[in-house]
């Protein structure tokens, strides 16, 4: 199984992002969404879960929760937008992926046996960090992600 993240489109979706998105089995957006053509236009690609940023303030998010947790096979995940309001103890509730959003900066990195993701931006460049999204590879109940530069 295939999962394709993405975060942080601010209302701006590539044609990079959606053509390295094809072909993935479930889409997880993971918050900063900007609008609800976003989730319209990745929702065309595969079936979507979402979680609301901190910019995703008007009325078309309200019903777009804050997290989520979510479960392919064996393998259980956590998503939210801000990974510095994790509210749980990820290995103690038996998550074994956390997805994130929010400092536009890509994260692949296992702490305490759990691996930590975040895409990256894959709208409007901020600083100099790089554009992109991820793949979550879902095998014989183990993930492995790969994170894809769209932009340098």
């Amino acid at each position: 199984m295939r999962i394709g993240l993405i975060a942080d489109t601010h209302n701006l979706l590539r044609p990079e992002a959606l053509a390295a998105l094809q072909g993935v089995d479930h889409l997880i957006h993971a918050g900063d969404i900007g609008g609800p053509s976003i989730l319209a236009e990745l929702g065309r690609i595969a079936p979507l879960s979402v979680v609301r940023g901190n910019n995703d303030q008007a009325a078309w998010a309200d019903a777009i929760p804050e997290n989520l947790t979510l479960r392919f096979g064996a393998v259980n995940l956590y998503v939210l937008h801000d990974l510095k309001q994790l509210a749980i103890d990820p290995k103690a509730a038996g998550i074994d992926v956390v997805i994130a959003g929010h400092s536009h900066k890509p994260l692949h990195e296992v702490r305490d046996g759990v691996l930590y993701l975040n895409p990256g931006s894959a709208g409007p460049r901020r600083f100099k960090l790089r554009v992109g999204v991820g793949i979550l590879h879902i095998e014989d109940d183990r993930a492995r992600a790969e994170l894809i530069t769209l932009l340098v």
